[in-house]
């Protein structure tokens, strides 16, 4: 699949064989969390908005982007129903607690970081969606290539707004978080989920032992 150039360089890594294999071996969990990944962004969306008031161009870039998510959302949803998916709890993955625990406290620092780390988070899911449409059948694989322009944009939306709130240059904090997105889709989970790492067999089957 064909991602912006921008983009493949923007993201430190590409996502692991090992990932697309254990998607394939999860097909409801991974159904299941990208209609919560769809469902969080939009809360993450919102949150700006509410939070942000005096930044015009900030409410109408969240507003589109919020709407655009909570379709994506519908559509996940939808098809979830068709294939006799139930929608069901699940545990989140580290994925972005791991960036967002880096976010600095004190504006605008933490108005830049947030958007940056929206920027990977959004980055890195059309990059999936790339890797997993050839892999699919053709009505998901059409639909998770429906969803890479949305998603790049929604990733140059949130990198261009974070340059423009900042004070100064933003390189050092995309380097920083570049350095942590990379780990957390390089390092093992112990659960699949959309934006994990690869699956970690090994501790898995220990924990089963275990039990």
């Amino acid at each position: 699949m064909n991602l912006p150039q921008e983009l493949i360089d923007f993201l430190p890594c590409r996502t692991p064989d090992a990932w697309v294999d254990q998607a394939l071996a999860h097909p409801e969990e991974l159904l299941i969390d990208h209609a919560n990944c769809e469902k969080k962004a939009a809360s993450t969306a919102l949150n700006l908005m509410f939070r942000y008031i005096d930044k015009p161009v900030l409410l109408q870039k969240m507003s589109r982007l919020a709407r655009e998510e909570l379709r994506h959302f519908e559509q996940v949803t939808a098809l979830m129903q068709k294939r006799g998916v139930v929608y069901r709890g699940l545990s989140a993955s580290h994925y972005a607690q791991r960036l967002r625990q880096h976010v600095r406290t004190v504006e605008p620092g933490r108005l830049v970081d947030t958007l940056i780390v929206g920027a990977f988070i959004e980055a890195r899911s059309c990059e999936r969606f790339a890797c997993l449409a050839p892999h699919l059948d053709a009505e998901l694989g059409d639909f998770y290539r429906s969803l890479l322009k949305s998603e790049a944009r929604h990733y140059q939306d949130y990198l261009g707004l974070a340059r423009q709130f900042a004070e100064g240059p933003i390189d050092d904090r995309i380097a920083l978080f570049a350095q942590l997105e990379g780990q957390a889709v390089m390092e093992n989970d112990t659960e699949f989920r959309f934006h994990s790492g690869a699956l970690d067999t090994s501790a898995k089957h220990a924990a089963g032992t275990a039990l």
